[in-house]
C-alpha cells in the first residue's frame, strides 16, 4: 500500500508494493506516476507499458543463471531500487528491482503517457529549449508530444534519468520516485504479450511478460497478445524516433 503523501494528490509507493514478482509488479506498474525531479525540474509520466525480468530462470534477464556483475549487482538488492544501465551505448535504460534482497528481478518501464513538466521534457527530447511563446501546434507536433515517453529509452531522456540514477531508492529518494494517484487499470484494459527483443532468450522470448493500457498511444511497440516470438523484434522500441 502507498505509505507518503506528496504534493501532486497522490501517494508515494510503499517498499510492500514492490516486494511481489516482477510479473505482479510490472502489471501492478500500469497507471501509476513516474516522477522525476531531476536538477530541480519536476518531469512525470502515467506509466503505460513495462516488462517483467525473472532473475536467474529468465534467459532474457542480465541476472540469468546467477550471473553478478558490477552491472547486475543493483538487481540482487531490496525491491523499491533503480536499475538503471546503458543500452547499444547509447539509451540509459530505467528498471524498477522487484523482491526480496539476493533474488534478482526487474521491471523494465517502456513506455509512459507526459502528465507534469512535457516542456522540460521536450527541451530533453528534441533539444529545441522547451516550447517558443506564441508556439502554434500543427498536427506533427502531437505525434511528437505523444512520443516523448514512447519507448524505454525516451522515458529515461525525458525524465533526465542517467547512470547517475543506479541504485537509487525510490522509496525514499526526493529525486525519483513512483506514486499511486488513484488511477485503477482494469484487467480489461490490459494487453499481455511477449517482450521486445529476446529472441536470444530461447522458449523464455515466449513468456507473455510485457504489459500495456490498451488504446493508449504511448505503448511504444504493438503488442500481439498471448504467447509467441515477435519476429525481427530486434532492439526496435528502444526509443522512437519521430
Amino acid at each position: 500500500m502507498p505509505s507518503s503523501t506528496v504534493g501532486s494528490g497522490g501517494c508515494r509507493l510503499s517498499r510492500s508494493f514492490y516486494m511481489g514478482s516482477a510479473v505482479e509488479v510490472a502489471r501492478g506498474l500500469l497507471g501509476k506516476v513516474l516522477v522525476s525531479a531531476v536538477g530541480g525540474r519536476r518531469t512525470a509520466g502515467i506509466i503505460v507499458e513495462t516488462e517483467a525480468y525473472g532473475g536467474v530462470e529468465d534467459r532474457a534477464s542480465h541476472a540469468y543463471g546467477g550471473r553478478r556483475t558490477a552491472r547486475t549487482e543493483m538487481m540482487y538488492r531490496i525491491g523499491g531500487h533503480a536499475y538503471v544501465y546503458l543500452c547499444y551505448g547509447m539509451h540509459w535504460l530505467f528498471n524498477v528491482v522487484t523482491g526480496e534482497e539476493g533474488v534478482p528481478s526487474a521491471v523494465l518501464i517502456r513506455a509512459i503517457f507526459p502528465l507534469e513538466g512535457w516542456v522540460w521534457m521536450w527541451a530533453r527530447r528534441y533539444g529545441e529549449g522547451g516550447i517558443p511563446e506564441g508556439f502554434v501546434w500543427r498536427r506533427g507536433d502531437w505525434r511528437r508530444w505523444l512520443g516523448l515517453g514512447r519507448g524505454p529509452g525516451c522515458v529515461t531522456r525525458a525524465l533526465g534519468i542517467t547512470g547517475e540514477h543506479n541504485g537509487i531508492d525510490l522509496v525514499t529518494s526526493d529525486v525519483l520516485w513512483i506514486e499511486d494517484r488513484g488511477m485503477e487499470v482494469l484487467d480489461a484494459w490490459v494487453m499481455r504479450g511477449v517482450r521486445v527483443g529476446v529472441d536470444y532468450a530461447g522458449e523464455d522470448a515466449r513468456l507473455p511478460w510485457r504489459f500495456g493500457i490498451r488504446g493508449s498511444p504511448c505503448v511504444s511497440v504493438p503488442i500481439e497478445e498471448g504467447a509467441g516470438v515477435l519476429e525481427g523484434a530486434g532492439g526496435r522500441g528502444v526509443c522512437e524516433r519521430v
